[in-house]
Protein backbone atom coordinates (compact mmCIF):
# COMPACT_ATOMS: atom_id res chain seq x y z
CA UNK A 1 0.00 0.00 0.00
CA UNK A 2 1.38 3.23 -0.96
CA UNK A 3 0.96 6.05 1.69
CA UNK A 4 1.55 8.95 -0.93
CA UNK A 5 -1.56 8.05 -3.21
CA UNK A 6 -3.73 10.86 -3.25
CA UNK A 7 -6.53 8.71 -1.70
CA UNK A 8 -4.87 8.28 1.25
CA UNK A 9 -4.90 12.02 1.89
CA UNK A 10 -8.56 12.18 1.43
CA UNK A 11 -9.31 9.20 3.69
CA UNK A 12 -7.09 11.17 6.51
CA UNK A 13 -9.08 14.37 5.93
CA UNK A 14 -12.19 13.68 6.19
CA UNK A 15 -11.72 10.80 8.80
CA UNK A 16 -10.45 13.66 10.95
CA UNK A 17 -12.34 16.91 9.62
CA UNK A 18 -15.70 15.22 9.69
CA UNK A 19 -15.69 14.86 13.98
CA UNK A 20 -13.76 18.34 14.23
CA UNK A 21 -16.63 19.85 11.83
CA UNK A 22 -19.52 18.43 13.49
CA UNK A 23 -18.13 19.69 17.06
CA UNK A 24 -17.59 22.98 16.32
CA UNK A 25 -20.84 22.80 14.18
CA UNK A 26 -22.68 21.33 17.06
CA UNK A 27 -21.48 24.30 19.32
CA UNK A 28 -21.79 27.16 17.28
CA UNK A 29 -25.42 25.81 17.01
CA UNK A 30 -25.87 25.88 20.44
CA UNK A 31 -24.73 29.36 20.96
CA UNK A 32 -27.01 30.48 18.53
CA UNK A 33 -30.02 28.77 19.92
CA UNK A 34 -28.76 30.44 23.47
CA UNK A 35 -29.15 33.58 21.78
CA UNK A 36 -32.13 32.66 20.10
CA UNK A 37 -30.56 33.56 16.46
CA UNK A 38 -32.51 32.62 13.62
CA UNK A 39 -29.24 31.47 12.13
CA UNK A 40 -29.61 28.07 14.06
CA UNK A 41 -31.60 26.38 11.77
CA UNK A 42 -29.18 27.00 8.44
CA UNK A 43 -26.41 25.80 10.55
CA UNK A 44 -28.39 22.87 11.83
CA UNK A 45 -29.07 21.90 8.24
CA UNK A 46 -25.34 21.87 7.33
CA UNK A 47 -24.07 19.78 10.62
CA UNK A 48 -27.14 17.55 9.80
CA UNK A 49 -27.29 16.86 6.44
CA UNK A 50 -24.24 18.94 4.69
CA UNK A 51 -21.50 17.91 5.87
CA UNK A 52 -21.99 14.01 6.34
CA UNK A 53 -23.29 13.75 2.37
CA UNK A 54 -20.28 15.79 1.63
CA UNK A 55 -18.39 13.52 3.46
CA UNK A 56 -19.87 10.93 2.06
CA UNK A 57 -19.84 11.58 -1.85
CA UNK A 58 -15.99 12.53 -1.02
CA UNK A 59 -15.41 9.13 0.34
CA UNK A 60 -16.86 7.59 -2.71
CA UNK A 61 -14.76 9.78 -5.17
CA UNK A 62 -11.53 10.53 -4.12
CA UNK A 63 -11.16 6.99 -1.92
CA UNK A 64 -13.09 4.58 -3.32
CA UNK A 65 -13.05 6.10 -7.12
CA UNK A 66 -16.59 5.58 -8.12
CA UNK A 67 -17.17 7.12 -11.19
CA UNK A 68 -18.88 10.62 -11.41
CA UNK A 69 -21.45 8.72 -13.87
CA UNK A 70 -22.38 6.33 -11.14
CA UNK A 71 -26.27 6.38 -10.68
CA UNK A 72 -25.16 5.48 -6.17
CA UNK A 73 -23.39 9.02 -6.82
CA UNK A 74 -25.52 11.04 -8.67
CA UNK A 75 -27.83 10.47 -5.84
CA UNK A 76 -26.06 11.70 -3.36
CA UNK A 77 -25.14 14.69 -5.53
CA UNK A 78 -28.55 15.13 -6.32
CA UNK A 79 -29.23 15.47 -2.38
CA UNK A 80 -25.97 17.42 -1.28
CA UNK A 81 -27.52 20.10 -3.81
CA UNK A 82 -31.34 19.69 -2.44
CA UNK A 83 -29.58 20.35 0.54
CA UNK A 84 -27.32 23.40 -0.66
CA UNK A 85 -30.82 24.45 -2.21
CA UNK A 86 -32.66 24.67 0.77
CA UNK A 87 -29.88 25.81 3.15
CA UNK A 88 -29.39 28.81 0.70
CA UNK A 89 -32.99 29.39 1.25
CA UNK A 90 -32.88 29.55 5.16
CA UNK A 91 -29.99 31.87 4.81
CA UNK A 92 -30.99 34.58 3.04
CA UNK A 93 -34.71 34.30 5.17
CA UNK A 94 -32.87 34.74 9.04
CA UNK A 95 -30.19 37.14 7.21
CA UNK A 96 -32.26 39.26 5.26
CA UNK A 97 -35.74 39.09 6.15
CA UNK A 98 -36.60 37.31 9.83
CA UNK A 99 -33.89 40.10 11.17
CA UNK A 100 -35.12 43.26 9.82
CA UNK A 101 -36.47 46.19 11.38
CA UNK A 102 -39.71 46.23 11.56
CA UNK A 103 -39.58 50.32 9.51
CA UNK A 104 -37.19 49.03 6.93
CA UNK A 105 -38.20 47.89 3.99
CA UNK A 106 -36.93 44.24 4.25
CA UNK A 107 -40.44 43.91 6.54
CA UNK A 108 -42.34 45.62 3.94
CA UNK A 109 -41.88 43.26 1.34
CA UNK A 110 -45.14 40.72 0.92
CA UNK A 111 -45.27 37.61 1.53
CA UNK A 112 -46.48 36.70 -1.99
CA UNK A 113 -43.20 38.35 -3.28
CA UNK A 114 -41.05 35.96 -0.90
CA UNK A 115 -43.34 32.94 -2.28
CA UNK A 116 -42.13 34.00 -5.83
CA UNK A 117 -38.69 34.56 -5.33
CA UNK A 118 -38.68 31.46 -3.51
CA UNK A 119 -40.71 29.36 -6.33
CA UNK A 120 -37.91 31.09 -8.72
CA UNK A 121 -34.71 29.75 -7.02
CA UNK A 122 -35.72 26.50 -6.13
CA UNK A 123 -36.82 26.05 -10.10
CA UNK A 124 -33.16 27.54 -11.11
CA UNK A 125 -31.60 25.34 -8.73
CA UNK A 126 -33.30 22.18 -9.58
CA UNK A 127 -32.66 22.98 -13.29
CA UNK A 128 -28.93 23.14 -12.26
CA UNK A 129 -29.15 19.80 -10.50
CA UNK A 130 -30.69 18.42 -13.58
CA UNK A 131 -28.08 19.59 -16.16
CA UNK A 132 -24.75 19.55 -14.21
CA UNK A 133 -25.17 16.40 -12.01
CA UNK A 134 -27.78 14.10 -14.91
CA UNK A 135 -27.25 15.64 -18.15
CA UNK A 136 -30.26 17.16 -18.68
CA UNK A 137 -31.14 19.44 -21.77
CA UNK A 138 -32.89 22.13 -19.81
CA UNK A 139 -32.71 25.04 -22.73
CA UNK A 140 -35.59 23.62 -24.77
CA UNK A 141 -38.27 23.49 -21.68
CA UNK A 142 -37.17 27.00 -20.50
CA UNK A 143 -37.97 28.13 -24.58
CA UNK A 144 -41.22 26.66 -24.24
CA UNK A 145 -42.05 28.27 -20.68
CA UNK A 146 -41.23 31.04 -22.18
CA UNK A 147 -43.44 30.65 -24.97
CA UNK A 148 -46.13 29.83 -22.75
CA UNK A 149 -45.46 32.61 -20.35
CA UNK A 150 -46.24 35.33 -22.86
CA UNK A 151 -48.93 33.21 -24.23
CA UNK A 152 -50.55 33.42 -20.96
CA UNK A 153 -49.55 37.12 -20.05
CA UNK A 154 -51.48 38.40 -22.91
CA UNK A 155 -54.66 36.35 -22.12
CA UNK A 156 -54.74 37.04 -18.65
CA UNK A 157 -53.03 40.70 -18.60
CA UNK A 158 -55.99 42.86 -16.79
CA UNK A 159 -55.74 40.61 -14.16
CA UNK A 160 -52.46 40.37 -13.90
CA UNK A 161 -52.46 43.87 -14.20
CA UNK A 162 -54.73 44.14 -11.05
CA UNK A 163 -52.57 41.57 -9.35
CA UNK A 164 -49.20 43.29 -9.84
CA UNK A 165 -50.80 46.44 -8.65
CA UNK A 166 -52.21 45.23 -5.41
CA UNK A 167 -48.75 43.38 -4.48
CA UNK A 168 -46.81 46.85 -5.09
CA UNK A 169 -49.67 48.75 -2.84
CA UNK A 170 -48.81 46.16 -0.14
CA UNK A 171 -45.13 46.26 -0.82
CA UNK A 172 -45.52 49.80 0.25
CA UNK A 173 -47.82 49.11 3.39
CA UNK A 174 -49.72 52.24 3.83
CA UNK A 175 -52.12 49.85 6.31
CA UNK A 176 -51.52 46.98 8.62
CA UNK A 177 -53.79 44.28 10.30
CA UNK A 178 -55.64 46.15 12.99
CA UNK A 179 -55.65 49.24 11.23
CA UNK A 180 -58.88 51.19 10.57
CA UNK A 181 -59.54 52.36 7.36
CA UNK A 182 -62.20 54.39 5.66
CA UNK A 183 -62.87 53.46 2.12
CA UNK A 184 -64.96 54.52 -0.36
CA UNK A 185 -67.19 51.77 0.37
CA UNK A 186 -66.56 51.07 3.90
CA UNK A 187 -64.81 52.14 6.95
CA UNK A 188 -63.40 49.36 9.52
CA UNK A 189 -60.90 47.29 11.16
CA UNK A 190 -58.16 45.42 8.67
CA UNK A 191 -58.43 41.56 10.01
CA UNK A 192 -56.63 40.23 7.08
CA UNK A 193 -54.64 41.61 3.86
CA UNK A 194 -53.43 38.97 1.27
CA UNK A 195 -52.10 39.24 -2.15
CA UNK A 196 -55.73 39.22 -4.05
CA UNK A 197 -57.90 41.70 -1.54
CA UNK A 198 -58.10 43.40 1.88
CA UNK A 199 -60.90 42.44 4.55
CA UNK A 200 -62.48 45.04 6.44
CA UNK A 201 -64.62 43.98 9.15
CA UNK A 202 -67.38 46.82 9.42
CA UNK A 203 -69.56 45.21 12.07
CA UNK A 204 -72.06 44.26 9.92
CA UNK A 205 -70.41 42.15 8.43
CA UNK A 206 -67.01 41.49 6.22
CA UNK A 207 -66.01 43.89 3.26
CA UNK A 208 -64.06 42.06 1.06
CA UNK A 209 -61.95 44.54 -1.31
CA UNK A 210 -59.39 44.01 -3.55
CA UNK A 211 -56.21 45.29 -3.47
CA UNK A 212 -56.04 46.88 -7.15
CA UNK A 213 -59.25 48.76 -6.09
CA UNK A 214 -57.45 50.30 -2.75
CA UNK A 215 -54.56 50.74 -5.45
CA UNK A 216 -56.37 52.83 -7.44
CA UNK A 217 -58.58 55.39 -5.02
CA UNK A 218 -57.87 57.28 -2.22
CA UNK A 219 -58.40 56.15 1.35
CA UNK A 220 -58.01 57.14 4.76
CA UNK A 221 -55.94 55.04 7.49
CA UNK A 222 -57.76 56.67 10.69
CA UNK A 223 -55.05 54.49 12.88
CA UNK A 224 -52.11 56.31 11.32
CA UNK A 225 -50.17 58.15 12.69
CA UNK A 226 -50.93 56.40 16.37
CA UNK A 227 -52.66 58.50 18.74
CA UNK A 228 -54.54 61.07 16.46
CA UNK A 229 -57.85 59.51 15.88
CA UNK A 230 -60.19 61.99 17.65
CA UNK A 231 -64.06 61.54 18.84
CA UNK A 232 -66.21 65.17 18.14
CA UNK A 233 -69.37 64.66 20.42
CA UNK A 234 -72.02 67.31 20.02
CA UNK A 235 -74.08 68.07 23.06
CA UNK A 236 -76.48 70.76 23.88
CA UNK A 237 -77.52 72.97 26.91
CA UNK A 238 -79.86 75.66 27.90
CA UNK A 239 -79.10 79.17 26.45
CA UNK A 240 -78.95 80.63 29.80
CA UNK A 241 -76.16 77.86 30.80
CA UNK A 242 -72.51 80.26 31.38
CA UNK A 243 -70.59 78.85 28.09
CA UNK A 244 -67.22 78.52 30.03
CA UNK A 245 -68.82 76.55 32.72
CA UNK A 246 -70.46 74.28 29.90
CA UNK A 247 -67.46 74.20 28.31
CA UNK A 248 -65.27 73.46 31.31
CA UNK A 249 -67.61 70.69 32.44
CA UNK A 250 -67.16 68.76 29.38
CA UNK A 251 -63.80 68.99 29.07
CA UNK A 252 -63.26 67.83 32.77
CA UNK A 253 -65.32 65.13 32.22
CA UNK A 254 -64.09 63.83 28.75
CA UNK A 255 -60.51 63.88 30.14
CA UNK A 256 -61.96 60.84 32.76
CA UNK A 257 -62.90 58.66 29.96
CA UNK A 258 -61.20 55.40 30.31
CA UNK A 259 -60.85 55.08 26.62
CA UNK A 260 -58.64 58.33 26.49
CA UNK A 261 -55.62 57.99 24.46
CA UNK A 262 -52.25 58.45 25.63
CA UNK A 263 -52.11 61.94 24.49
CA UNK A 264 -55.43 62.48 27.40
CA UNK A 265 -56.21 65.47 24.77
CA UNK A 266 -60.14 66.32 25.70
CA UNK A 267 -61.58 70.20 24.74
CA UNK A 268 -65.07 72.07 24.06
CA UNK A 269 -65.59 74.53 21.63
CA UNK A 270 -69.48 76.51 21.71
CA UNK A 271 -71.15 76.30 18.10
CA UNK A 272 -73.47 78.71 18.69
CA UNK A 273 -77.47 78.12 19.51
CA UNK A 274 -76.40 76.57 22.42
CA UNK A 275 -74.54 73.77 21.30
CA UNK A 276 -71.50 72.50 22.18
CA UNK A 277 -69.05 70.30 20.28
CA UNK A 278 -66.16 68.11 22.79
CA UNK A 279 -63.16 66.27 21.20
CA UNK A 280 -61.78 63.80 22.62
CA UNK A 281 -58.37 62.04 21.23
CA UNK A 282 -58.44 58.22 21.35
CA UNK A 283 -56.18 55.09 21.23
CA UNK A 284 -57.95 53.77 18.45
CA UNK A 285 -61.48 54.14 16.17
CA UNK A 286 -62.18 50.78 17.91
CA UNK A 287 -63.31 53.22 21.18
CA UNK A 288 -65.21 54.83 19.35
CA UNK A 289 -69.24 53.46 20.56
CA UNK A 290 -68.00 52.74 24.22
CA UNK A 291 -66.48 56.42 24.66
CA UNK A 292 -69.20 58.10 23.37
CA UNK A 293 -71.64 56.05 24.81
CA UNK A 294 -69.45 56.45 28.73
CA UNK A 295 -69.61 60.26 27.38
CA UNK A 296 -73.15 61.17 27.17
CA UNK A 297 -73.85 58.95 30.23
CA UNK A 298 -71.33 60.35 32.57
CA UNK A 299 -72.23 64.22 31.39
CA UNK A 300 -75.95 63.04 32.07
CA UNK A 301 -75.19 63.44 35.77
CA UNK A 302 -72.45 65.57 35.76
CA UNK A 303 -74.56 68.17 34.24
CA UNK A 304 -76.94 68.07 36.76
CA UNK A 305 -74.72 67.84 39.46
CA UNK A 306 -73.44 71.48 38.22
CA UNK A 307 -77.30 72.83 37.53
CA UNK A 308 -76.84 73.21 34.43
CA UNK A 309 -79.24 71.93 31.94
CA UNK A 310 -78.46 69.40 29.08
CA UNK A 311 -80.96 69.39 26.40
CA UNK A 312 -82.22 72.25 28.49
CA UNK A 313 -83.85 69.94 31.31
CA UNK A 314 -83.64 70.81 34.87
CA UNK A 315 -82.90 68.37 37.60
CA UNK A 316 -85.39 68.28 40.48
CA UNK A 317 -83.95 65.64 41.97
CA UNK A 318 -82.74 66.77 44.87
CA UNK A 319 -86.26 68.04 46.73
CA UNK A 320 -86.71 68.61 50.73
CA UNK A 321 -88.11 65.40 51.53
CA UNK A 322 -85.22 63.20 50.26
CA UNK A 323 -82.38 65.96 51.89
CA UNK A 324 -84.11 65.00 55.13
CA UNK A 325 -84.35 61.60 55.08
CA UNK A 326 -80.69 61.52 54.26
CA UNK A 327 -79.25 63.40 56.76
CA UNK A 328 -81.58 61.52 59.57
CA UNK A 329 -80.62 58.34 58.21
CA UNK A 330 -77.10 58.46 57.17
CA UNK A 331 -75.43 62.10 58.87
CA UNK A 332 -77.05 61.96 61.51
CA UNK A 333 -75.83 59.10 62.88
CA UNK A 334 -72.14 59.62 61.75
CA UNK A 335 -72.11 63.01 63.45
CA UNK A 336 -74.06 62.22 65.89
CA UNK A 337 -76.44 65.47 65.41
CA UNK A 338 -79.28 66.27 67.51
CA UNK A 339 -82.88 67.05 65.73
CA UNK A 340 -82.13 70.82 65.53
CA UNK A 341 -78.78 70.52 63.98
CA UNK A 342 -80.14 68.06 61.47
CA UNK A 343 -82.84 70.71 60.91
CA UNK A 344 -80.23 73.19 60.25
CA UNK A 345 -78.38 71.62 57.77
CA UNK A 346 -81.90 70.40 55.63
CA UNK A 347 -81.61 73.88 53.50
CA UNK A 348 -77.42 73.52 52.77
CA UNK A 349 -76.94 70.04 51.56
CA UNK A 350 -77.73 68.74 48.15
CA UNK A 351 -78.80 65.51 47.02
CA UNK A 352 -76.77 64.29 43.70
CA UNK A 353 -76.45 61.19 42.15
CA UNK A 354 -73.19 59.69 39.75
CA UNK A 355 -72.72 57.09 36.94
CA UNK A 356 -71.14 53.84 37.47
CA UNK A 357 -67.37 54.71 36.55
CA UNK A 358 -67.69 58.31 37.81
CA UNK A 359 -64.66 59.47 39.82
CA UNK A 360 -66.16 60.83 43.14
CA UNK A 361 -63.32 62.51 44.35
CA UNK A 362 -59.60 61.67 42.91
CA UNK A 363 -56.65 61.05 45.57
CA UNK A 364 -54.29 64.08 46.22
CA UNK A 365 -57.38 66.86 45.25
CA UNK A 366 -58.53 68.76 48.90
CA UNK A 367 -61.66 68.26 48.89
CA UNK A 368 -64.33 71.16 49.44
CA UNK A 369 -67.33 69.13 50.85
CA UNK A 370 -68.35 65.91 52.66
CA UNK A 371 -70.16 63.37 50.28
CA UNK A 372 -72.71 60.89 52.78
CA UNK A 373 -73.57 57.73 50.66
CA UNK A 374 -77.17 57.62 50.37
CA UNK A 375 -77.06 54.15 48.28
CA UNK A 376 -74.82 52.68 45.46
CA UNK A 377 -71.21 51.38 46.41
CA UNK A 378 -67.76 53.01 45.35
CA UNK A 379 -65.05 52.00 45.25
CA UNK A 380 -61.13 53.11 47.08
CA UNK A 381 -58.40 53.03 45.02
CA UNK A 382 -54.93 53.83 45.05
CA UNK A 383 -51.69 53.94 42.30
CA UNK A 384 -49.58 51.56 42.36
CA UNK A 385 -46.19 52.17 41.00
CA UNK A 386 -46.62 51.17 37.30
CA UNK A 387 -49.48 53.30 37.42
CA UNK A 388 -52.09 51.00 37.85
CA UNK A 389 -55.17 51.01 40.61
CA UNK A 390 -55.51 49.24 43.72
CA UNK A 391 -58.46 49.11 45.54
CA UNK A 392 -58.16 49.51 48.79
CA UNK A 393 -61.58 48.56 50.39
CA UNK A 394 -65.46 48.93 49.07
CA UNK A 395 -68.03 52.33 50.34
CA UNK A 396 -71.76 51.17 51.10
CA UNK A 397 -74.87 53.19 51.42
CA UNK A 398 -74.27 55.09 55.55
CA UNK A 399 -70.42 55.66 54.85
CA UNK A 400 -68.98 58.81 53.73
CA UNK A 401 -65.90 60.67 51.85
CA UNK A 402 -64.38 64.02 51.57
CA UNK A 403 -63.31 63.53 55.31
CA UNK A 404 -60.09 65.56 54.85
CA UNK A 405 -62.51 68.46 54.01
CA UNK A 406 -62.41 69.39 57.79
CA UNK A 407 -58.67 69.32 58.09
CA UNK A 408 -58.01 70.84 54.53
CA UNK A 409 -56.12 67.86 53.60
CA UNK A 410 -55.37 66.42 50.16
CA UNK A 411 -57.59 63.15 49.70
CA UNK A 412 -55.40 59.56 50.87
CA UNK A 413 -57.02 57.95 47.86
CA UNK A 414 -59.65 58.39 44.88
CA UNK A 415 -63.22 56.86 44.89
CA UNK A 416 -64.91 55.53 42.09
CA UNK A 417 -68.79 54.55 41.83
CA UNK A 418 -69.32 50.55 40.85
CA UNK A 419 -73.10 51.36 40.53
CA UNK A 420 -75.36 54.30 40.32
CA UNK A 421 -74.64 56.63 43.72
CA UNK A 422 -76.75 58.48 45.19
CA UNK A 423 -75.14 60.96 47.71
CA UNK A 424 -75.58 63.61 50.12
CA UNK A 425 -73.28 66.45 49.40
CA UNK A 426 -72.95 69.21 52.62
CA UNK A 427 -70.16 71.87 52.05
CA UNK A 428 -67.19 72.08 54.43
CA UNK A 429 -67.85 75.95 55.71
CA UNK A 430 -71.53 74.21 57.41
CA UNK A 431 -69.82 71.13 58.88
CA UNK A 432 -67.36 73.13 60.43
CA UNK A 433 -69.19 75.19 63.36
CA UNK A 434 -71.10 71.56 64.01
CA UNK A 435 -67.76 69.41 64.49
CA UNK A 436 -65.88 72.03 66.26
CA UNK A 437 -68.53 71.62 69.14
CA UNK A 438 -68.00 67.99 69.33
CA UNK A 439 -64.74 67.11 71.10
CA UNK A 440 -65.74 63.16 70.89
CA UNK A 441 -66.74 63.55 67.14
CA UNK A 442 -63.50 65.03 66.00
CA UNK A 443 -61.51 62.74 68.32
CA UNK A 444 -63.41 59.96 66.41
CA UNK A 445 -62.95 61.41 63.12
CA UNK A 446 -59.32 61.65 63.50
CA UNK A 447 -58.66 58.18 64.46
CA UNK A 448 -60.65 57.09 61.16
CA UNK A 449 -58.37 59.25 58.95
CA UNK A 450 -55.32 57.50 60.36
CA UNK A 451 -56.80 54.42 59.74
CA UNK A 452 -57.30 54.76 56.39
CA UNK A 453 -53.89 56.20 56.16
CA UNK A 454 -52.61 52.74 57.53
CA UNK A 455 -54.99 50.80 55.34
CA UNK A 456 -54.04 53.06 52.19
CA UNK A 457 -49.92 52.70 52.78
CA UNK A 458 -50.56 48.34 53.35
CA UNK A 459 -52.59 48.54 49.95
CA UNK A 460 -49.76 50.36 48.65
CA UNK A 461 -47.12 48.04 50.07
CA UNK A 462 -48.66 44.62 49.01
CA UNK A 463 -49.74 46.03 45.28
CA UNK A 464 -52.98 43.53 45.48
CA UNK A 465 -56.34 43.40 46.73
CA UNK A 466 -55.92 40.20 48.76
CA UNK A 467 -53.23 41.98 50.95
CA UNK A 468 -55.40 45.27 51.76
CA UNK A 469 -58.28 44.58 54.19
CA UNK A 470 -61.43 46.29 53.79
CA UNK A 471 -62.29 49.65 55.33
CA UNK A 472 -65.61 49.79 57.71
CA UNK A 473 -68.78 51.19 55.31
CA UNK A 474 -69.13 53.47 58.43
CA UNK A 475 -65.77 55.22 57.71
Amino acid sequence: MNLFESWFYWAVGIAVGLPVGLIILTEWQHALTRKESHLARPVGLIRNYLLPLGALLLLLIEVAQVSLRDNVVRALATACGFVVLVLLLSGLNATVFQGAPESSWRKRIPAIFLDVARLLLIGVGLAMILSYIWGARIGSLFTALGVTSVVIGLMLQNSVGQIVSGLFMLFEQPFRIGDWLTTPVAQGLVVEANWRAVHIDTGNGLQITPNSVLATTSFTNLSRPPGAHKLAITTTFSATDPPDRVCALLSRTARALPQLGPSGTATSITLGGAQYRTTIGLASPAENDAAQATFLRWIWYAARRERLHLDGAADDFSTTARVQKAIRTVVAPALRLSPTEQQSLVGLARIVRYGTGEVLEYAGEVPTNMTFLVDGRVQLTVTAADGSAIPVATLREGSFLGLTALTRQPNLAGASALAEVTALLIDRDQLEHLVLRKPLLLHDLGRIIDERRSEISRARGHERIGNAEPISHQR
